[in-house]
């Protein structure tokens, strides 16, 4: 679509999917903002446009509508054809970043760097990293199949007050080798018991939160004990994420791991960077960066502090050593940050002084994709019946118990009514395992990342309505279309001719089809998996609205065909978009 206007660079389109599809498939918004900018009337601004724009390809003629409204209607051979285009690319009509490296386009290729996921060690994983895990691997997922490098890095707190805990409580053990200490007492592998018992004494006895406190700082200093046991804590810890990693299907493995230790020798070369570009003010013994805007809630200036009176670092610190080496070392072009929302005002405060210092360039996007707060059924944070911090292992534990509730109730009914065989009990356990994992996925991502939800097992466990077993469950749907037609889906892939689509439910479910590409950038404009969430929802009803008024095996040539193809296409834009949030698809359900 080409249009001209004087003046008019800064006053983009703005078309967007109709509301309500009784005005068109498509609405133009430009005109008002631009009719504002030139002082004239929006309808006469909107019909100038209209009498420019030549889309006689692929709409009917636009009309305008209320105060300035362009509408568009797709032509249904436009439809057919595209859709036919579509049924045959691999990449389902996306085009890839490098195919479009013009402008500023969110698609031109870059560097992205992802830090998601960051636990701290020596602790079990729990429900508190379940959403920076999960959306950071949407979004790796969309970024990469967008034809972006990424470089992901999971940013893991190994060199903090916990391994000083570890150490202090072990230190009763210190006059036994390494080797013969866990020899006498292999409960010191559960990390996560001695942590909880530390933590404790860390909270009821100051003389051992003191001795806590100093273990950090000799752990930090390179004494030989303290690093051997800190190694031993690591890797049983980094173990447990993978398998936790493996079980949510997520990318991360440990060549991503680049944690806080890994910057422990740049830390005093951070302090005499910014002390070189007089960044650097003692407070209370401490050093800090006071930059305009940051103040406290009464006036007074609020400081980044990147040392400690006792010489110690901070987050801060290493977090601005950790952009220094994205920059400098992975040649970042962007950097995202997939961490809780009321982390904002420490990422406003790191990013503005990163920039400031110079250690990233002052036009390097550094953006906090920040997230809500998983609430429990009370209003409050998602905790155990004892109020206790949820484990990770134990939750994905009751969602693959309860999905496999849910596949074997299902697989019952459908061969009471004769729509399935009987699931022999393997194979309903591995569906069990990609829906009860993916459901509990498919909830998060399914939501606004900036909003608190509401965890429920009934809810995500649906068959009804936005979920992934919703999702799973069109998919395998259609997937049986092609077992009962005796008929193999890839045959049906290598024919890009045009689709003949005349039923009114045939065209809604190719033009849902079209929009798989503009939905993923939309989704990628904002950091929103939710985008592509609700997007599947509405292709699965369409297909479901397609599939009751539009026989698929027993109608004439060559409309079975053409159907075959419109149904294939479906399963594949439902695969990929599961896919791409991190959610497995299963034949049968």
């Amino acid at each position: 679509m080409r249009a001209s206007w004087p003046d008019a660079a800064d006053a983009p389109a703005l078309v967007l999917p109709a509301q309500d599809p009784s005005f068109g498939d498509y609405q133009a918004n430009g005109a008002m903002a631009l009719a504002k900018r030139l002082g004239k009337n929006p309808r006469e601004v909107a019909y100038k446009i209209v009498k420019r724009l030549d889309v006689s390809d692929l709409a009917e003629v636009p009309e305008i509508a209320g105060p300035g409204f362009i509408n568009l209607r797709l032509r249904p051979e436009w439809i057919g054809t595209e859709v036919g285009r579509v049924g045959a690319d691999e990449r389902l009509g996306v085009e890839a970043a490098e195919r479009l490296a013009t402008g500023e386009s969110p698609w031109r290729p870059e560097t992205v760097v992802v830090d998601y996921s960051a636990p701290n060690l020596a602790k079990e994983m729990h429900v508190g990293h379940l959403r920076s895990t999960i959306i950071g691997d949407a979004l790796v997922r969309m970024l990469e199949f967008a034809g972006h490098a990424v470089i992901k890095q999971n940013h893991v707190g190994d060199w903090g007050t916990q391994f000083g805990m570890h150490l202090a409580y072990t230190r009763r053990f210190a006059d036994m080798p390494f080797a013969d200490m866990l020899r006498a007492h292999p409960e010191l592998r559960d990390t996560e018991a001695i942590y909880q018992e530390a933590k404790k004494l860390f909270d009821s006895d100051p003389a051992f939160a003191d001795e806590a406190r100093s273990m950090v700082r000799r752990l930090q200093a390179g004494d030989k004990d303290c690093i051997e046991w800190w190694r031993f804590i690591r890797r049983l810890t980094l173990e447990h994420c993978q398998l936790i990693y493996h079980r949510l299907g997520v990318l991360l493995r440990l060549p991503d791991v680049r944690g806080e230790s890994a910057y422990n020798d740049d830390l005093p070369k951070i302090i005499e960077a910014l002390k070189a570009k007089g960044l650097l003010s003692e407070s209370e013994g401490a050093q800090c960066v006071f930059l305009p805007g940051f103040v406290a809630k009464d006036g007074t200036p609020l400081p980044l502090m990147v040392q400690k009176s006792d010489e110690g670092y901070l987050y801060a610190t290493t977090d601005l050593a950790a952009i220094r080496y994205r920059v400098n070392e992975l040649h970042a072009d962007r950097i995202l940050y997939v961490v809780d929302a009321r982390q904002a005002l420490h990422f406003q405060m790191f990013f503005a002084v990163a920039k400031e210092a110079e250690f990233a360039p002052k036009d390097m996007p550094l953006e906090h994709v920040a997230f809500g707060t998983m609430m429990g059924p009370d209003g409050r944070p998602f905790k155990t019946r004892e109020g206790g911090t949820v484990k990770l292992m134990d939750l994905l534990d009751e969602a693959e118990k309860r999905a496999f509730d849910l596949v074997t109730a299902k697989n019952a009914e459908d061969v009471a009514t004769g729509r399935a065989e009987p699931l022999p009990e393997d194979q309903r356990r591995r569906i069990a395992r990609k829906v009860g994992i993916g459901a509990v996925k498919y909830a998060d991502l399914a939501q606004n990342r900036t909003s608190d939800y509401v965890f429920s097992w009934d809810k995500m466990l649906s068959l009804q309505g936005n979920t992934a077993p919703y999702m799973q469950y069109a998919y395998a749907r259609v997937r049986s279309i092609f077992r009962k037609g005796g008929e193999k889906a890839e045959t049906h892939r290598a024919d890009a001719d045009p689709l003949a689509l005349e039923a009114p439910e045939e065209l809604a479910l190719g033009k849902m089809l079209l929009r798989f590409p503009e939905t993923l950038q939309r989704a990628l404009d904002g950091y929103q998996p939710n985008v592509l969430a609700a997007y599947l929802y509405d292709l699965a009803q369409a297909f479901t609205a397609f599939y009751e008024a539009c026989p698929v095996l027993k109608s004439e040539e060559p409309v079975r065909a053409a159907r075959l193809r419109l149904c294939d296409l479906v399963a594949r834009v439902i695969a990929k978009s599961l896919d791409l949030l991190g959610i497995e698809v299963a034949d049968r359900m």
